[in-house]
């Protein structure tokens, strides 16, 4: 598709996306008429926040600290206007500049994502918790060259020792911090004119199968996936108040601590991650209403829910990882509520399989999201019947775009994306998650899911947690390897492994069984909660036995 003029002044983004040849086919005209459309001049900070104020008024509560402070539309307007002004004026940030953004989830965090926008620029967020090499991998890539960063989270970023990398600390008391500069500055800012097609933020995946891929995504993404799973299927109004365990440098915190409750006037909580006590006292005490975590979370929450009054909460968000049946049916139970799960991914921003209220299904992922369209192909690249696992392919108003990486054509094909998981379409329409495409085991010739032993292992009283991957196996080429959280109290023994692989085949049938069973105290996981198998299959924790 042909862009629209630019009104960036650093071009690196734009000259370094994919040929035009190897865009997935972004479509906007699946949502139906009332569907999305965008103007070709387009600031999504302008829109998130100057276009709500004006709607709405800014004596609005916006953003809540999670210590009992509060900013209404109007403070984060201001707040956001001076730091937009700084990097114009003190930091030299020009339109298309990218910009690091490093700390805890904090207000001023998301204060400073909307600042970047504002002001043309693109922004890079990281996780407080990347470290010097992953640090300067990302600025490498990006070719970033100014830095934002809490005070907090300094010190591996300036170890890093970045060549040319300007760095600009907020909320410590040097005279050159960031808030102290934009303090002095007016409370208004004319945001850049943007074109819709501009480049606004670049998230980088994990890069757990190599160098970390950075996904571009334009002014109009961000919007359009608040116009299309929001909007179309959580549905929030601004009387909700948000809040969640994902960080802002992951795209699923972004959307749903960010984006989706400012585009309609909501409220949202900006803290760090305390725990899932923590997560419950924060529903508690701030009267949150919707809610995105992984279902780890969910899991941990469920044993100490009773305790906490979450009467407030109306909506429950799961994505990151599989949600199986047996965990949604134990949530509604103890709630009362119905989590809406979601599969979404870096490169698409945001969920685009999900299904909320009656429209739920528990065990499967959902349907696709209005905007989005779905398929499940075969080993020849043809839609896969009904009923037999396959690739998944999604298109619709987002799409990957690689930031000048190859890797591109593996993941758009035919102007589909293909996102690396197998799914089943069902008749009806619903499609169910199988596993990620590396997760399948391949047994003696036998295709075995992880997440379909694992949902097995998690029915038995005993186990916590579970996590299943292939060992490479001489005669079987892999087998099925469990490890395994016990509950309290359960002896790490073989009577428990042999216990535990009689009921996992009454289960499921008995190929699909793990061969060997390992306990440990905890399993590898991501600050969002999602499960990180590349660390079991590469044999890099250890897990003995009593």
């Amino acid at each position: 598709m042909e862009l629209k003029p630019s009104a960036h002044v650093d071009t690196f983004p734009r000259d370094h996306l994919p040929p035009p040849g190897q865009w997935p086919d972004l479509r906007f005209d699946l949502a139906g008429a009332d569907g999305p459309r965008y103007p070709d001049r387009l600031n999504c900070g302008t829109e998130l926040l100057d276009a709500t104020v004006a709607r709405l008024g800014g004596g609005r509560p916006a953003v809540h600290d999670g210590a009992g402070g509060v900013w209404s539309y109007g403070e984060l307007q201001g707040h956001v206007d001076r730091i937009a002004r700084t990097l114009a004026d003190d930091l030299g940030v020009v339109p298309g500049n990218r910009v690091l953004l490093r700390g805890p989830t904090t207000p001023w965090l998301a204060a400073c994502w909307l600042a970047v926008m504002k002001a043309g620029a693109v922004a890079v967020t990281v996780l407080a918790a990347q470290r010097p090499q992953e640090l300067a991998t990302v600025c490498e890539l990006a070719r970033v060259r100014h830095a934002l960063c809490d005070t907090r989270s300094l010190d591996d970023l300036v170890k890093a020792s970045i060549p040319s990398l300007r760095i600009t600390p907020y909320g410590g008391n040097s005279p050159a911090d960031l808030l102290r500069l934009a303090a002095e500055k007016p409370s208004s800012y004319v945001p850049v004119d943007t074109s819709a097609d501009d480049v606004a933020l670049i998230a980088f995946t994990s890069g757990t199968t190599g160098r970390p891929k950075g996904c571009i995504h334009f002014h109009r993404d961000v919007l359009a996936i608040a116009d299309t799973f929001s909007a179309r299927v959580l549905r929030p109004g601004p009387d909700d108040v948000f809040a969640g365990s994902p960080p802002l440098g992951f795209t699923f915190g972004l959307g749903g601590l960010v984006i989706f409750p400012l585009r309609v006037g909501a409220a949202t909580l900006l803290a760090d991650w305390s725990g899932p006590e923590g997560l419950l006292d924060d529903i508690e005490r701030h009267r949150v209403s919707v809610l995105f975590t992984a279902p780890t979370a969910y899991r941990a929450m469920l044993s100490r829910v009773g305790a906490y009054d979450v009467s407030s909460l109306r909506r429950c968000v799961s994505a990151g990882e599989h949600l199986p049946a047996a965990l949604w049916h134990a949530w509604r139970k103890a709630t009362g509520l119905r989590v809406i799960n979601g599969i979404g991914a870096t490169e698409m921003l945001h969920i685009f399989i999900s299904a909320a209220d009656d429209a739920i299904r528990p065990g499967t992922t959902g349907l696709p999201v209005p905007g989005y369209e779905a398929r499940v192909l075969g080993p020849d690249g043809r839609p896969a019947p009904d009923g037999e696992p396959g690739r998944l392919a999604v298109r619709g108003p987002t799409g990957c775009r690689y930031l000048a990486d190859p890797r591109q054509r593996d993941y758009v094909r035919d102007g589909w994306n293909l996102t690396g998981d197998t799914y089943v379409r069902e008749p009806d329409g619903y499609f169910r998650y199988v596993a990620r495409a590396d997760d399948m085991i391949v047994s003696a010739g036998y295709n075995i899911a992880g997440p379909e032993v694992e949902e097995a292992l998690l029915r038995h009283p005993d186990v916590l947690e579970a996590a299943v991957v292939g060992r490479p196996d001489e005669r079987r080429g892999e087998i099925v390897v469990a490890h395994v959280v016990l509950r309290e109290g359960v002896p790490r023994t073989e009577e428990t492994v042999a216990a535990l692989r009689e009921f996992t085949k009454k289960e499921i049938v008995p190929y699909k069984c793990p061969r060997e069973i390992e306990f440990t105290d905890a399993l590898p996981r991501t600050p969002t909660g999602k499960l990180q198998r590349f660390r079991l299959r590469n044999g890099a924790l250890q897990f003995p036995r009593d």
